[in-house]
């Protein structure tokens, strides 16, 4: 067989002969030879996971060269003018809303970076489903947002592929293909087949085939067409498939019926009939379905017998090309993601894009039915809008599908389609009889969001305006759509539990709101955008058509009549909903009639009840009258008016209720609004009642709910005429006065529609305009607590003055404490501004005109019902009634002034007869100054009213509110009655029956009569002589508790001065304010008020009525007082307790003042005689500590290596942010003194190397305290205590740690303080005169001297528990430097240097010198004395050996003792000097006198000098050095004549730079001595000016006798040298004696001596890194940088900002013993303290110890705010004093006291 003999031949020259067989002419023979090889190679056969195909493929294609160059060659003829970089999940890619022009627009970070945006509107963002860049595609974006490679039209440039190249990938292609689609069909098992499934597995093993497809798509355009011709051919498909190749393909034709079989038909089981109309698919011919019983508890599931739907959208599908073939295979196999970036990454090739786009809409039911059953829909929805945002985002491509493939019917009969499976029967109204289906809320299909991508896509393609216009011309698609809106309507229907509370909470509402605003108002909203001229007036006139229609069909399906079912309410009305938006938009955009687009009256009353329910409902719920159904109908109340929701949802309610109230008959709106609110029976003037449906609890609230309600009804302009901008401002100023916001909560809570604030709307108001027009920003601060506030916005003086408006505040308020919070703050500003300042009202806001089609609002404010309540209403305040309030009151004088301002232009003067009694007509202005004279009530026989003899009747007036009597007809008369009589004449009138008299049946009248009506009522007659005015006047009185409060002449005063400052003065204020405000204004526009006003005020006001003690007047009376008492009571004792913290504060912590600071250097506070006494702030009691009860400081032991990350420049190191950037380590003072101790011990013997340097540059123990004492004994039962409690704190116990009993400040160890008294002042201080050889030898003598034995006693168990603490607060390599680890020398190194780690700490901390002296606030309460003593106390145990004592090499010249001897010795210039100076002082007895310190000091400071000397002269060059010996020559002359010399041979070469040289060498050693005799004797720091430190710092340690002139005035200065004062031997010989030291080194180290000897002790202020100032070049960077240790893209990646290093957070890769990274790190670098920036979400995590904190953010966006996560992706930049902030804590060590939010890391950081 030829095909084996190729098989044995190497494949690269198989293909090279092949590939030039088929180049000949005649190439019958080459095709024949490839075909039968590929029939081997490929044989269906062979397992999938045999490679050995893929590289015969490859080898093919690539025609005999390697498949890399074939790659590289084919890329270059890539013509391709789109990017189409296709990306996954979790990929960041950028969005420009400046340059898109669809929404979904998206760019990959190349194409971003290379593309000019600055100043665009664009975010970064985390894919969540994946998507593709669209660079160079203008259907999406602008040109001008194209970046520079794909702004150059690269196509026309590239030169034609030549035929040969791509010939053999022609012929191998299609077979390779098929043979993958083969292993596909074969892998392939139904879900419900039995067999075991796993997909998975199978797409494991092809998952080598799909990349190299998808490699294939990578190589260009030029590859990409080939694919395109070969997917798209429906010939070779034909061929291939059937077999009908011109070669026997046996081996295909097997598997051929299998595939047929497979392939061929998934019919999707539907019921064909198309015959009734679309209205019927709702309500008729409900099936129960048998299945759904099951799966649904109780409720049974339904199916719709009957559709009109398009049957053939959901036909089976018949495959004509490999590309149909794989995105089945592809949905079928769940969308794998292999298979959606291999379709997706050929896009960018026009004709594929095409068919792609069609075939996936002819697959688009088959999707729908295989997302319903996938278990992993979340997945696979992401993968499909994937792919579909691709597609549908192009208008272009959108409108040609459309047309074409009918787009719009195959996606809202598939969404129908979908909706069907779930649907149940609706329990609105009434059950039993109700034909109405919902969706089940419950279903997985809403709970899950199964529904979104394809909702998604319906949106995305109603956003293009040629769609859009399609979908609204099409009347049977807008039938369709109507009906899926309608199952929707009614569903989560809450039902109140009247007895039991629920068992049960169900959650459902969370899908319910969900599905209404995704899959109803979303689509809505794209609607109308495409709605906003004239010349779409026909497109809403039809959609508002068929929402009345749909309505009808609704209110007839549920069997609705006239009145809602009671304790029933449903949050969702989208059609309601929908008829509102499109009526607004109608009257608001296209100048259209509003009464053409109205119904009858009838159908009006039947549209408002609904909405009008969920009013009700709402102040229900707040009542508490819902409380049984739990917690989730709260959610539901608040959700309904939350930021996302409020547009789609509260405000189209509110608008139609606005409609129906100005077109209905007034009384009838105002007597349905209480009644539904259940107050009807409260509204009497009787003062006691009876009320069948609420609690007397319920009713204020209730009341307070309508009255509330009918403010927000009448003032609300939202839909009536306000302009977008005006829209954009209310909503601003109400979400500001509220609270102060960021900009992004802002932005949140305004609501999008119809407002979008992404992208400028032509000639609208930016949000940012408005924003600076109505806010001022304040800046990020930072509060000493350490927490950090980010940038604010507040309201501008002028807005609280003139725009708070409290009715949209209320309007928009989730939760009632932000309604206070608002008033709160504007009560504060009022004070502030000094306008007012007492407790203010909500200020009353004028409104803007009505648009004319809604002036109809304004009779609800000038209607006698209303009146009668406001009547009411007003009396029963005044006369103390049970239930009123405030806020009914505010809301009465609101409504009153309402009225006053919108007069009603159409005084309908024809009297109404029912009404006549109580007034006149129905103008406010008119009947505010009628008065009422009697007024019967029907009243309970116990009321007050009954006792009284009825008064002779002259005239009678029936109470439309309560149950009132009609005299003359002696009827009862009330509200409902009223209302029901004004629903008959509405109906009559409308009725186009020729009989006048139809009644309609008055269904479910009786649920609102009271059950039994009480017997004992009886009715009585109250005398009341009042108007409306008077009883103003009245609460005027009242409220101002003054008798004549508005005398005669009050009127004219105000006309006089009622300048423009008045007007301020009325605006804001208390009821008093607005009760005057309403006087005058009544008055200045009726001369008849004015008249009326006049002579109330005239009179002598009569007392107050006395008020009738009704047992429950009497209760709220005493209610009241009760209240007052407490709220005395409650304001004494908070002062009190105010003044007991200001006083311990005062106290205990005293931080500001200077004095205090020195004071609190405990045990030093008094230098008295007695004995020093500390204060236990356990048990309170004040002593002495005692050896046997020892009194500690409270201290916290940390590790640090701040220290040993100085440099030597005191500048940061810049972060590296590209490869060619790196950070050095080697120049840090922890690794130059590791290498000098590694040194030293390669030369000298142990000991004395680890006597000479200090350790604890890294991990040395940091000690702070608090400064508060306790007694060791409380501690520990406090410690007992603490680890009994069981509340979990941020700290652990059994670590030792605690708080702080006082100040609640972090600690973990108490210092106990040495005992004894304060030492008098002259044993320590007394001046000495002694010669300095005899203060040397008393030094040596006291060295001398043998430590007692130190006895036993609970202070040295202390003492020795503390070194404990101290040696467990590092890690072991930071202790052991020593060759034999624990060894004494070793321990005695880590000793002394705790005390230099202090000392060096307290330097850094007072800015790296000591110019500021003593009171430096930096230096913090020190614990350094206490510390001091603990470590004198353990180092006194080791005694130095006599013979190797530094003292006597320091001050004698001693006989050489041979030389090998002394090259054991660490010579003495290489010692480093502020270590020798802690090893004398700590090692002698304690207390030191003064002399003998100072004499250390000045001995030391000779060594420090010579040694500054010699590294000075290291660094002259031989001429220097040549003249310098010389002038040195005599040797033998007197000590100050060699030193004279010495200084004279200095002043020769530059004197000034190289005493500056010594000065700057000695400074760190005089410091460190000058700090260490300040803490031991309490001497003070003097202040200075940098220059003068040296002679300051030489003075205070006595170097330097102090005399009259200050270095800096003296002309010149005194040369440093004349410091030294030599212990009474030769300076000369002992300087000899120390360099010749030096040469006991072998010649050949000579560079090591010098490295030795040239010491520079100088280092700068550690620093953290420099960081970009631009978030984005560091994210860029390092958020794709590869992990070093694994070698992987971390998934979530930080950054080391002490050391720049890069570690994985939490990554497994890099766990080492159960640690993670970041821990080991902060371990490794920080001594267990780390600080890291966590790159994908730009916060910083501090980890001490075992404990971690989220620190927060040093980079914010340009509105001052974090983003944390950068989930909002907006530019941030670097805040430098936030970073600062940062930098001080890390430097101070105070993390553990700044940050309070500490929780375990469990070693997984």
């Amino acid at each position: 067989m030829m095909a084996a003999s190729l098989l044995r031949r190497d494949k690269k020259a198989t293909a090279a002969h092949l590939k030039a067989d088929l180049n000949r002419t005649d190439n019958c023979a080459g095709a024949r030879q490839l075909q039968e090889l590929l029939d081997t190679v490929l044989n269906p056969e062979t397992p999938a996971t045999d490679t050995e195909a893929l590289d015969w493929c490859k080898c093919l294609i690539a025609g005999g060269d390697g498949f890399d160059e074939f790659c590289k060659t084919v890329r270059s003829y890539d013509n391709a003018t789109l990017c189409g970089l296709v990306w996954t999940a979790n990929f960041v890619a950028y969005r420009c809303r400046t340059c898109g022009i669809s929404p979904c627009m998206s760019l990959c970070a190349e194409c971003f970076n290379n593309g000019d945006h600055t100043g665009h509107d664009f975010n970064m963002f985390r894919s969540q489903a994946g998507g593709a860049c669209d660079c160079g595609d203008s259907n999406v974006m602008r040109e001008s947002g194209f970046c520079r490679r794909h702004r150059l039209k690269t196509g026309e440039n590239v030169p034609s592929v030549p035929r040969e190249l791509l010939l053999m990938s022609e012929m191998v292609l299609p077979r390779f293909i098929i043979s993958v689609i083969q292993y596909l069909r074969e892998g392939y098992t139904e879900p419900d087949s039995g067999s075991e499934r796993d997909l998975q597995k199978v797409l494991q093993q092809l998952e080598p085939q799909i990349s190299f497809l998808e490699e294939l798509t990578k190589m260009g355009g030029a590859m990409r067409t080939v694919l395109t011709k070969i997917l798209t051919n429906q010939q070779t498909f034909k061929d291939l498939s059937m077999g009908n190749l011109p070669l026997d393909l046996s081996p295909m034709l097997t598997i051929s019926p299998f595939l047929w079989e497979r392939r061929m038909v998934i019919r999707v089981s539907m019921n064909d009939s198309t015959g009734s109309p679309a209205k019927c698919v709702l309500f008729l011919g409900v099936q129960e379905d048998p299945d759904g019983g099951q799966a649904l508890g109780q409720r049974k599931r339904v199916k719709l017998s009957s559709t009109t739907k398009d049957t053939s959208i959901m036909d089976s599908l018949k495959h004509k090309c490999f590309l149909e073939e794989l995105l089945f295979w592809t949905i079928k196999y769940e969308f794998p993601q292999k298979m959606v970036t291999f379709l997706l990454n050929m896009l960018p090739d026009q004709d594929y894009k095409i068919t792609f786009t069609k075939t996936f809409v002819q697959h688009y039911a088959f999707i729908m039915k295989t997302l319903m059953k996938s278990h992993e829909s979340d997945t696979m929805s992401n993968r499909i809008v994937h792919i579909s945002v691709q597609l549908f985002s192009n208008e272009e491509l959108a409108r040609h599908v459309t047309e074409e493939c009918q787009l719009l019917d195959v996606m809202v009969t598939v969404l129908l389609y979908m909706m069907e499976s779930c649907l149940v029967k609706s329990e609105l109204q009434d059950e039993e009889k109700s034909r109405h289906v919902v969706v089940n809320c419950g279903e997985a299909l809403l709970k899950n969001n199964t529904y979104w991508p394809l909702v998604s896509d319906f949106i995305n393609i109603l956003s293009h305006q040629s769609v859009a216009k399609k979908f609204l011309e099409d009347h049977s698609l807008l039938m369709l759509w109507m009906s899926f809106v309608s199952f929707f309507q009614g569903m989560n229907l809450n039902k109140r539990e009247m007895n039991e509370h629920v068992e049960f909470e169900s959650q459902t509402y969370y899908a319910a709101f969900a599905a209404e605003l995704e899959a109803c108002a979303q689509p809505m909203w794209g609607l109308l955008t495409h709605c906003k001229v004239k010349e779409t007036q026909e497109y809403t006139k039809t959609v508002v058509r068929y929402c009345l229609e749909a309505l009808q069909l609704w209110f007839d399906a549920i069997g609705f009549v006239d009145e809602p079912a009671p304790n029933q309410v449903t949050f969702h009305l989208p059609l309601h909903r929908y008829y509102a938006m499109f009526l607004s938009k109608a009257v608001k955009c296209q100048g259209l009639d509003l009464d053409s687009l109205l119904p009858d009256q009838e159908m009006l009353m039947k549209i408002m009840v609904h909405p009008l329910q969920i009013q009700a409902s709402l102040s229900e719920i707040h009542s508490n009258m819902w409380v049984r159904n739990g917690l989730q109908i709260k959610g539901q109340a608040m959700t309904y008016v939350q930021s996302h929701f409020c547009n789609s949802m509260i405000d189209p309610d509110i608008y139609l209720l606005q409609v129906c109230a100005s077109r209905l008959d007034p009384d009838y709106f105002i007597s349905s609004v209480f009644e539904r609110f259940k107050v009807v029976d409260l509204l009497t003037m009787a003062s006691v009642h009876q009320n069948a449906l609420l609690d007397s609890e319920q009713e204020r609230p209730m009341l307070e709910g309508a009255l509330t309600f009918l403010v927000i009804l009448t003032s609300l302009r939202l839909h009536l005429g306000m302009t977008d901008d005006e829209i954009l401002r209310s909503e601003m100023v109400s979400q500001l006065c509220m609270n102060d916001r960021t900009h992004s909560s802002l932005l949140d809570l305004i609501p999008e529609n119809p407002n979008p604030k992404s992208g400028i709307v032509p000639g609208s108001c930016s949000f940012e305009e408005m924003l600076s027009a109505v806010a001022d920003f304040k800046a990020p601060v930072f509060e000493p607590g350490g927490s950090m506030q980010q940038g604010m916005y507040t309201p501008k003086a002028e807005v609280w003055e003139k725009e708070f408006d409290p009715i949209m505040v209320v309007l928009r308020t989730v939760y009632r404490r932000d309604v206070q919070s608002a008033m709160d703050r504007y009560a504060a500003f009022l004070k502030q501004s000094g306008i007012h300042t007492g407790n203010p009202w909500p200020p009353y806001k004028e409104r803007s005109p009505l648009h004319p089609s809604y002036k109809g609002l304004v009779q609800l404010l000038h209607c006698k019902t209303l009146h009668i309540v406001i009547f009411t209403l007003l009396y029963k305040i005044w006369m103390d009634h049970q239930n009123m309030s405030e806020h009914v009151l505010c809301m009465v004088l609101y409504l009153i002034e309402l009225g006053l301002d919108n007069q009603d232009q159409e005084h309908k003067e024809e009297e109404e007869h029912c009404h006549d009694s109580w007034f006149p007509g129905t103008s406010l202005l008119s009947n505010l100054h009628h008065v009422i004279n009697f007024v019967r009530v029907r009243v309970p026989e116990t009321a007050p009213e009954v006792k009284r003899e009825p008064p002779p009747i002259y005239s009678f007036h029936s109470s439309a509110l309560g149950r009132l009597q009609y005299c003359s007809a002696a009827q009862v008369f009330s509200l409902v009655a009223e209302r029901r009589r004004k629903f008959q004449e509405i109906i009559n009138r409308s009725s186009t029956e020729a009989s006048a008299q139809v009644v309609r049946p008055k269904s479910s009248s009786t649920r609102w009569v009271p059950p039994g009506t009480p017997p004992q009522l009886v009715t009585e007659i109250l005398e009341v002589r009042e108007s409306m005015l008077s009883l103003l006047i009245k609460l005027h009185q009242k409220l101002s508790a003054k008798q004549n409060s508005l005398p005669a002449g009050w009127l004219e005063e105000a006309a006089a001065g009622g300048g423009p400052a008045d007007a301020g003065r009325h605006t804001h204020g208390d009821g008093i304010t607005a009760i005057e405000r309403i006087l005058t204004k009544a008055a200045g526009r009726s001369r008849h008020s004015q008249r009326s006003i006049q002579e109330i005020c005239g009179k002598v006001c009569p007392p107050v009525p006395p008020k009738k003690s009704s047992p429950a007047d009497k209760k709220t009376l005493d209610k009241e007082e009760r209240r007052t008492r407490a709220r005395e009571r409650q304001q004494k004792l908070l002062a009190e307790f105010a003044s007991r913290q200001k006083s311990f504060m005062e106290t205990a912590m005293d931080v500001e003042s200077p004095d205090g600071e020195a004071a609190m250097d405990l045990g030093l506070t008094e230098l008295m005689d007695s004995e020093i006494l500390y204060d236990c702030v356990i048990c309170g009691q004040s002593g002495p500590s005692t050896e046997d009860r020892p009194t500690g400081l409270v201290v916290l032991l940390q590790a640090s290596s701040v220290l040993g990350h100085r440099c030597k420049t005191g500048e940061a190191k810049k972060l590296p942010t590209s490869d060619e950037e790196h950070i050095y380590a080697a120049d840090t003072c922890g690794v130059a003194h590791d290498l000098r101790l590694a040194l030293m011990q390669r030369f000298f013997r142990e000991s004395s190397c680890l006597q000479s340097v200090s350790i604890g540059w890294d991990g040395g123990v940091y000690v702070q305290t608090c400064g508060h004492t306790l007694h060791i004994d409380c501690h520990k039962s406090y410690m007992e205590s603490l680890r009994n409690d069981q509340v979990l704190q941020g700290f652990s116990v059994d670590k030792g740690e605690f708080t702080c009993p006082l100040c609640r400040q972090f600690a973990n160890s108490v210092i106990p303080c040495r005992p004894g008294p304060g030492l008098e002042a002259g044993a320590w201080h007394c001046p000495s005169n002694k010669k300095p050889s005899v203060l040397v030898k008393e030094v040596e003598d006291l060295q001398g001297l043998m430590a007692p034995f130190p006895t036993v006693s609970n202070l040295s168990k202390e003492m020795e528990l503390v070194i404990k603490d101290i040696k467990n607060t590092t890690q072991k390599k930071y202790m052991d430097y020593g060759k034999n680890p624990g060894s004494p020398d070793n321990d005695f190194l880590f000793m002394y240097s705790v005390a230099r780690t202090n000392l060096e700490l307290e330097l850094v901390h007072r800015g790296g010198h000591l110019c500021s002296g003593g009171a430096s606030g930096a230096a913090k309460r020190s614990c350094l004395n206490q510390l001091f003593q603990v470590l004198a106390t353990h180092m006194r145990l080791y005694s130095i050996d006599s013979a190797y004592n530094p003292w006597t090499r320091l001050t004698q010249v001693t006989k050489s003792q041979g030389p090998e001897v002394d090259r054991r010795e660490v010579a003495m210039l290489f010692r480093d000097v502020p270590s020798l100076l802690i090893i004398f002082v700590l090692t002698m007895p304690q207390p030191l006198r003064k002399e003998h310190f100072t004499c250390v000091v000045k001995m030391l400071y000779n060594l420090q000098f010579v040694q500054a000397l010699a590294a000075l002269s290291a660094q002259f060059s031989p001429e220097e050095r040549q003249a310098w010996s010389m002038s040195g020559t005599p040797k033998k002359v007197k000590d100050d004549q060699y030193l004279h010399s010495l200084r004279h041979s200095l002043r020769v070469w530059s004197p000034q730079s190289i005493e500056f040289s010594l000065r700057q060498f000695c400074l760190p050693y005089l410091r460190i001595a000058s700090l260490l005799q300040h803490h031991l004797y309490g001497d003070v720091l003097t202040e200075c000016l940098q220059e003068d430190e040296f002679w300051t710092l030489v003075v205070g340690l006595g170097l330097l006798a102090p005399g009259p002139q200050t270095p800096s005035s003296s002309s010149s200065p005194i040369p440093s040298a004349s410091c030294l004062e030599w212990p009474g031997v030769s300076a000369f010989q002992l300087v000899t004696q120390w360099c010749e030291e030096m040469k006991g080194l072998p010649e050949t180290q000579a560079e090591h001596t010098l490295t030795l000897l040239v010491q520079d002790p100088q280092w700068g202020a550690p620093r953290l890194l420099q960081l970009p100032d631009n978030y984005n070049i560091l994210f860029q960077y390092y958020h794709r940088k590869a992990c070093s240790a694994c070698q992987k893209v971390p998934k979530d990646p930080a950054l080391c900002l002490v050391c720049g290093t890069f570690v994985c957070l939490k990554g497994p890769c890099c766990k080492q013993q159960g640690t993670c990274e970041c821990v080991l790190h902060s371990q490794h670098c920080g001594a267990a303290t780390g600080i890291f920036l966590l790159i994908n979400a730009s916060v910083i995590i501090i980890i001490r110890g075992h404990r971690f904190c989220l620190w927060g953010s040093v980079y914010l966006d340009a509105h001052g705010e974090e983003d944390r996560d950068l989930r909002r992706g907006k530019p941030l930049f670097l805040c430098a004093e936030r970073y600062r902030v940062l930098e001080q804590q890390w430097v101070s060590h105070t993390f553990d006291h700044i940050n309070k939010r500490w929780g375990p890391h469990y070693n997984g950081l």
